[in-house]
């Protein structure tokens, strides 16, 4: 480099000296033109000086020409270098996605084991992870968006090929977050039911006046409710029948009010379930008046809701498929059921089929509504199908009917999951109309003077199921009594 320099100086001198000399020979040619000797000498020192500045002109040619041809090596290699490098950002950049991918997969699959068995610091931790392995994968993105491409409308289009074809990778992640998100609803509202659960439980322990019981009688009580909580009990099969009559009740009360606005027709309509609550030729009441009195339609009204709901229930899933988990693998089946019941005993119904509307309490819902509320009645109560045709799209309205409907159908799937986690699971019975009545077996809907029901009384038609459990209790069955004619 310091010979390049150097001749370049001297170029330059040479230059300037002959700039300088050139001028001079020409005045004194002009001057001295009168003399030829001299003017012929003059030429011939001219001519010397012009081939020895020809001699020195040729060398600094060459050494121009081979600067320039080192400057175009420097530059070809330079140019090699920096694709290299490039290549070699690019492969360690496509490293850095796979092992991401990777390790996105894995934590994925840490998020799916931590959800059977439900493990909530598991799926947090996972949760965490693939979060983090999404937004590393963000960051490659930009990375390649940046370095992906050179310059120029080419590497624009394989920019924009290289961000499509991320977006295409990244997006059933996306969606798989979008799901995690819903389930994480549904969790938070459990977490919320069971919080308000532990507030009930801390009002049992107190006593009447508000304050808390010595601290071993209250150990006691605590151990009890959570021994009924922590397994399925006769005791708590009861209780929650308990809880299906008291919601049949509102419902039926609702829905008779409904058509009373709607000028119905009541006594034409108990004749008409009367008729399908017929059994037999022998009691069957072929007159056009009813067995029932005007002030007790509800019975009659409730006995249909009531049939409705537990058409199935022997089924393990009210036969909507032909699941046969009960046979195939009963203590899990049972272990299952239960937990889905302490899942969801808190649970709003309506909140729960917003997040998943078709789940299989949602399809309970769908076809038992269908099969209570036909789409005539619906008309003749709210003057369109407006709830009707929600429902069988596979969605759930948000009226104040159909929200109380959810709860009744809430109670009734509750005390299904309950009956299948029993060991054995409770057989139901019914009582057939025109049956002799039996006290330990019946309950009357209708209350005589003295508390007792008197002799000669008949099954006028069943209200609800009675159920036979495996200690021996019975829940007694629930019927409409009338005189035997």
């Amino acid at each position: 480099m310091t010979r390049k320099v150097s001749n370049f100086s001297d170029l330059i001198q040479r230059v300037t000296a002959s700039c300088l000399l050139n001028p001079l020979v020409s005045v004194r040619n002009v001057v001295e033109d009168d003399s030829p000797y001299e003017s012929e000498e003059n030429r011939d020192e001219e001519e010397q000086e012009n081939y020895h500045n020809d001699d020195d002109n040729d060398g600094d040619g060459d050494e121009d020409e081979t600067f320039e041809e080192e400057n175009d090596d420097f530059k070809e290699d330079t140019m090699v270098g920096l694709k290299i490098l490039k290549v070699k950002q690019m492969e360690v950049l496509m490293e850095e996605v796979f092992e991401t991918v990777s390790s996105m997969k894995r934590s994925y699959v840490k998020l799916q084991e931590a959800h059977s068995p439900w493990d909530p610091e598991k799926m947090r931790v996972a949760d965490v992870a693939v979060v983090s392995e999404l937004r590393k994968l963000a960051v490659l993105r930009e990375r390649f968006r940046r370095n992906g491409g050179g310059g120029g409308k080419k590497s624009g289009r394989r920019r924009g090929f290289g961000v499509a074809s991320v977006r295409e990778v990244v997006a059933p992640y996306e969606a798989v977050v979008e799901e995690l998100k819903n389930e994480v609803k549904v969790k938070d509202l459990e977490v919320r039911n069971l919080k308000e659960k532990l507030e009930g439980v801390v009002a049992l322990s107190s006593n009447g006046s508000g304050e808390k019981k010595p601290g071993r009688s209250m150990s006691k009580r605590k151990l009890g409710i959570q021994a009924i909580i922590a397994m399925p009990t006769a005791e708590l099969y009861e209780t929650t029948m308990v809880q299906v009559r008291e919601a049949s009740k509102s419902f039926t009360s609702m829905l008779l009010t409904l058509m009373h606005n709607a000028h119905w027709d009541i006594t034409a309509a108990v004749r008409s379930i009367e008729a399908a609550t017929a059994s037999t030729d022998k009691y069957h009441n072929t007159s056009t008046s009813s067995i029932v009195s005007a002030h007790h339609a509800k019975y009659a009204l409730d006995s249909y809701i009531s049939r409705k709901l537990f058409q199935g229930f022997d089924h393990e899933t009210f036969y909507m498929d032909g699941s046969l988990s009960s046979l195939l693998n009963p203590d899990q089946f049972r272990r299952d059921c239960f937990i889905q019941y302490r899942d969801m005993k808190s649970m709003d119904p309506a909140e729960l089929l917003g997040i998943l509307p078709t789940c299989h309490f949602g399809k309970f819902c769908s076809k038992k509504y269908l099969a209570i509320v036909h789409p005539k009645m619906e008309e003749s109560l709210f003057g369109n199908l407006e709830q009707n045709g929600q429902v069988q799209a596979g969605n759930h309205p948000r009226s104040e009917f159909y929200n109380e409907f959810l709860g009744l159908a809430k109670t009734v799937w509750l005390f299904h999951l309950l009956a299948f986690s029993l060991n054995p699971p409770p057989s139901l019975f019914e009582a057939s109309r025109g049956a002799e009545f039996h006290p330990q077996y019946m309950d009357s809907v209708v209350k005589f003077s003295g508390g007792r029901v008197p002799a000669g009384q008949v099954v006028g038609f069943p209200v609800s199921p009675g159920f036979k459990l495996g200690n021996g209790s019975v829940i007694k069955a629930r019927v409409y009594l009338i005189a035997r004619t």
